[in-house]
């Protein structure tokens, strides 16, 4: 690949440390031969040792499907397509191989977009092609990601910022960020209850969960929180979601369009038309695929009597679905199997759960659905609705508390996913967020300001005590990191106990039995003439490691012999020389002795 990877390079080692290979880096390191067959073993014996000593090892492929393209799809447990959304979805030489392939490393697509360009779209034909590709990320970056670059200079940037990754800082907040913790099993992910006109208060806390410096790389939601949810992951911006989610909230509020939407009721009240068109106008033609940020949202199947997740596919016609109250609006007819699609609400208004099944680590949760209320007004057997308009509009009458139809059926989606709720408050990766937003009725759109900005003050208050707690931190702490060092610190405790000298490791061995001579020695009478400097090389440092041993007990050296008798008898007599074998024997002997 022809573009910088510095970005990804640089938000990958703030994981711990990170390795690039290149087939032009192997053979600087391990000699020009190293990626021929016959030394297959010896280069895998190098890389293994690499994967030991590093948290993350990247392998850049050739660009045709070279012996070395070949290894790096081997040894990677990712294998990570990269392609840039401003040219053709064009399927290539090396994607048509890996489709072929039985290779069982999990596959992921990454377009990059300019920055100052426009926004992602057309994924779905990326994806079209694509059929084995599990995960797809859209990256911003800047211009010089895209700049063509000689070898050479491109690799003298990444090392430039390997060197000074331990004083940059990283910005948690970009794309590169995103696509490291998504990458290493850190991703943070944002899901939004259903809980109509209280769902408003979720703008608001989500204003100040940008400002506590909290990302998000997966978004989800039921009901109102999957238009809230995929505002958001389409503008990644909390201002331009509160002026598009107000637009929408204020439409909510006109009577006349109600009035105009009054179908016969068979089905709903409503025929759905005009909410159909008030979500489409938000979203127009964007596909859920073209979303800035990863995203999904719930709805309830009533044809299969199953809960459906999205993530592909019309992103207006799903959000409408999420938000179809059961008596108010129809259900929708999804275009991919004519199954009938109601409200999320009703089978799982708080999908934790599932951002958790999509790789998340931790999962912040907004809850705004219906809570226990026990003061309603009993009005016994029957209930006219003549009495309760009259009961309203009449100031001197007795105020009567009994509710209308869109806070029962909040009330029954509550109840359905009591269960499920309490499961997602209880467990250890979902921090919980329930704002003091019980005073307000499912359809008060009205009240878009205020309810905002309860949502702000709440959610400022909570990612202070977080900060002070260290939940922020451990939120973005890798959690793989820790054990990576304990791993590291235990193998380090073990070689200062065993080797003493200075000068020699198990590591320069490794590096000095796999390098490859760049040249070949003449041959004399079919016999090599020149294997002194090889030789010498691996006789003094095993001659200054084996003196060092002198001081452990008889038994430890004799196990410590019989593993390297092993080892050497692999990689030495690969080589075809016996003399070297002989001299290594003897020193271990003379060591042991």
């Amino acid at each position: 690949m022809k573009y910088t990877l510095t970005g990804v390079i640089d938000d990958l080692s703030h994981k711990g440390p990170t390795l690039l290979l290149t087939s032009d880096i192997i053979k600087q390191r391990l000699g020009a031969a190293a990626l021929d067959s016959v030394h297959e073993y010896r280069l895998s014996s190098w890389l293994g040792q690499q994967e030991d000593i590093h948290r993350i090892v990247l392998y850049q492929t050739d660009y045709t499907l070279t012996p070395w393209t070949q290894r790096c799809i081997r040894q990677a447990d990712c294998i990570i397509i990269v392609g840039l959304g401003e040219q053709d979805p064009t399927v290539g030489e090396l994607e048509r191989m890996l489709e072929g392939s039985a290779v069982r490393a999990q596959k992921q697509l990454v377009v990059l977009h300019r920055e100052d360009g426009p926004p992602p779209k057309g994924t779905v034909d990326w994806l079209n092609m694509r059929s084995w590709i599990s995960r797809h990320l859209h990256l911003a970056c800047p211009r010089r990601v895209f700049s063509k670059r000689s070898q050479p200079k491109l690799l003298g940037i990444v090392m430039h910022f390997l060197y000074f990754l331990e004083f940059k800082p990283a910005d948690r907040h970009s794309d590169f960020s995103r696509l490291a913790r998504v990458l290493t099993g850190n991703a943070i992910a944002l899901v939004l209850g259903g809980g109509g006109a209280r769902g408003c208060s979720q703008v608001g806390i989500m204003r100040a969960l940008c400002e506590a410096g909290i990302p998000v790389d997966l978004i989800g939601g039921t009901s109102i929180g999957s238009l809230i949810g995929a505002l958001y992951a389409e503008d990644r911006s909390h201002s331009r979601l509160r002026i598009r989610a107000k637009e929408w909230a204020m439409e909510m509020t006109s009577v006349f369009k109600k009035v105009l939407d009054l179908t016969y009721p068979i089905t709903s009240m409503f025929s759905g038309a005009s909410f159909n068109s008030g979500i489409n106008n938000v979203f127009e033609s964007k596909q859920i695929e073209d979303l800035w940020i990863p995203y999904f949202n719930i709805t309830t199947d009533i044809t299969a009597s199953a809960m459906r997740v999205h993530t592909d596919g019309s992103l207006w016609r799903y959000v409408r679905a999420s938000m179809s109250l059961s008596g108010y609006l129809p259900p929708l007819c999804d275009p991919k199997d004519g199954h009938l699609l109601m409200d999320g609400g009703y089978i799982n208004n708080l999908p934790a759960d599932v951002a958790r099944s999509m790789g998340a680590k931790v999962v912040i949760a907004i809850d705004v659905g219906s809570q226990d209320e026990t003061n309603l007004t009993n009005y016994g057997d029957s209930l006219s609705g003549w009495w309760l308009l009259w009961k309203r509009l009449n100031p001197l009458a007795e105020k009567v508390k009994v509710l209308n139809m869109a806070e029962i059926q909040s009330r029954l989606a509550y109840v359905c996913c009591v269960r499920q709720l309490e499961s997602v408050k209880s467990s250890d990766y979902c921090e919980y967020i329930r704002p003091p937003i019980d005073r307000y009725r499912t359809l008060e759109f009205g009240k878009f300001d205020e309810i905002a900005e309860v949502g702000y003050q709440h959610g400022k208050t909570v990612f202070d005590v977080w900060r002070r707690s260290g939940v922020v931190e451990k939120m973005l702490k890798d959690r793989h990191q820790e054990e990576f060092r304990n791993t590291q610190s235990k193998n380090n405790v073990r070689m200062v106990a065993v080797v003493t000298c200075p000068n020699a490791s198990f590591t320069d061995l490794a590096e000095i039995v796999s390098r490859i001579e760049p040249v070949k020695p003449p041959l004399v009478d079919g016999k090599t003439t020149d294997t002194h400097s090889y030789s010498h090389a691996i006789l003094s440092l095993l001659l200054s490691m084996s003196t060092s041993f002198s001081h452990l007990p008889l038994f430890g050296l004799w196990i410590w012999f019989v593993f390297h008798v092993i080892f050497y008898l692999v990689v030495i007599l690969r080589r075809g020389d016996a003399d070297l074998l002989a001299q290594c024997l003897c020193i271990h002997y003379t060591a042991s002795v």
